[in-house]
C-alpha cells in the first residue's frame, strides 16, 4: 500500500470513529496503533484537516495529558469542551478530569494487529 498524507488522515478518521462517547484518546496513543512513530504530530495534522469530515467526533482526540489543544480549530472557542460535556466528562481550564477514567487506548481495545 503507498503510505501517503490521505491514506494516514483516512487511517486516523478510522479510528476516531470507533471513539466511544464519553471516552477520549491521545494523538499519540492513535500513532502509535496505526504504526507512526513519533507521529502525534501527523495526526494532530488529521484532527485539524478533519472538520467537514462526516461522523469524525475530533473533540474526543486531546493532548497526552488530557489537554483541549486543538479547541482553537473548531467553530467557536468552547464548542470542543461542550461537546465533551454532553458525553458527561468533567473540563477545567481546559484540561479532562480524571482523564486515565475515560482514556481509550486503541492499542489495547481495538488490539494490535
Amino acid at each position: 500500500m503507498k503510505t501517503n498524507k490521505e491514506n494516514i488522515f483516512d487511517l486516523v478518521y478510522q479510528v476516531v470513529k470507533l471513539i466511544p462517547p464519553g471516552r477520549v484518546t491521545s494523538y499519540g496513543a492513535i500513532a502509535q496503533y496505526i504504526g507512526l512513530k513519533s507521529g502525534a504530530r501527523m495526526v494532530g495534522y488529521a484532527m485539524n484537516a478533519s472538520h467537514g469530515q462526516t461522523g469524525v467526533p475530533a473533540h474526543r482526540v486531546v493532548n497526552r495529558n488530557g489537554l483541549l489543544t486543538g479547541k482553537h480549530h473548531f467553530a467557536s472557542p468552547t464548542e470542543m469542551q461542550e461537546r465533551l460535556e454532553r458525553e458527561g466528562l468533567v473540563i477545567k481550564e481546559d484540561q479532562i478530569q480524571d482523564f486515565k477514567v475515560h482514556f481509550w487506548d486503541p492499542s489495547l481495545e481495538l488490539g494490535i494487529d
